[in-house]
């Protein structure tokens, strides 16, 4: 029996009626699939079923990877490596629709990832992605709110995001301790354009790095004080980082790549 280990994060998701649902949130009916953690590959299952052109998992368990090569033999093509380390454009010459009950202790860690490594041509149709609900709630979050920071202003500038379900730890062998939520996002027609993504991840790392100090301190630390961004942006200093809105953190970026040019 495969047991999951506890150092990978690794929770598997089990519930028939879920693993039904996540499946049937949009058309996978030959299109090209990308599953990261399969784990023992109940959801790989659900997938084959709807009949895909190809299906890529990536798994950095080598005890699970020879595992699902023994279930599915050359159903798959199966990638043994760290979600992290790899290049996801060159995994497919077709844009894929990734699936991923992703591990928590690295799920902002991945999206992130692929968010500060998108560029205009995207690499997925669809994310259909599970994370803790805590994370979840902060990808989701508007400003004003307690949960809204970095990874909700990184998350919704190229990508369209909507939470299916929360999932309940009985879903999940062995159980967590913690609720997870299933997002499902769809790239942008239309973003807001930034040149370097690693501009608008150091705004947004410097201005959340004081949370509760009112913005003069980032502001100041990026800009010098320079007033004529001020005033353009009509940013009253006095706000604290959460007061701001997504478009105002993407025209600082933008401001920022302006004055280092």
């Amino acid at each position: 029996m495969i047991k999951a280990k506890k150092s990978l994060g690794q929770n598997f998701l089990v519930d028939k009626t879920i693993l039904e649902k996540i499946v049937n949130i949009t058309e996978i009916r030959n299109k090209t699939i990308l599953e990261i953690g399969p784990g023992t590959g109940n959801l790989t299952s659900y997938i084959l079923k709807q009949k895909p052109k190809k299906v890529f998992v990536v798994e950095k368990d080598t005890n699970l990877s020879n595992n699902l090569s023994n279930i599915f033999n050359d159903q798959l093509t199966i990638i043994n490596n760290d979600i992290l380390k790899i290049d996801e454009n060159l995994i497919s010459k077709d844009k894929v629709i990734v699936f991923g009950n992703l591990p928590y202790n690295i799920s902002t860690e991945i999206l992130s990832k692929w968010i500060i490594n998108l560029k205009d041509h995207f690499w997925f149709n669809h994310l259909i992605l599970m994370f803790q609900k805590e994370v979840a709630d902060r990808i989701i979050a508007k400003f004003n709110t307690s949960q809204y920071g970095r990874l909700s202003i990184l998350s919704n500038w190229k990508l369209e995001i909507e939470k299916i379900c929360d999932i309940k730890p009985f879903s999940f062998y062995p159980k967590p301790k913690i609720d997870s939520s299933l997002l499902f996002f769809t790239p942008k027609k239309n973003f807001y354009p930034i040149k370097n993504s690693k501009n608008l991840e150091k705004i947004t790392r410097i201005f959340f790095n004081h949370r509760r100090k009112m913005l003069k301190k980032p502001f100041n630390q990026i800009f010098n004080g320079n007033e004529n961004v001020i005033n353009k942006l009509n940013i009253n200093l006095n706000l604290r980082p959460q007061n701001l809105d997504f478009n105002q953190y993407y025209q600082l970026a933008s401001e920022y790549e302006n004055l280092r040019s």
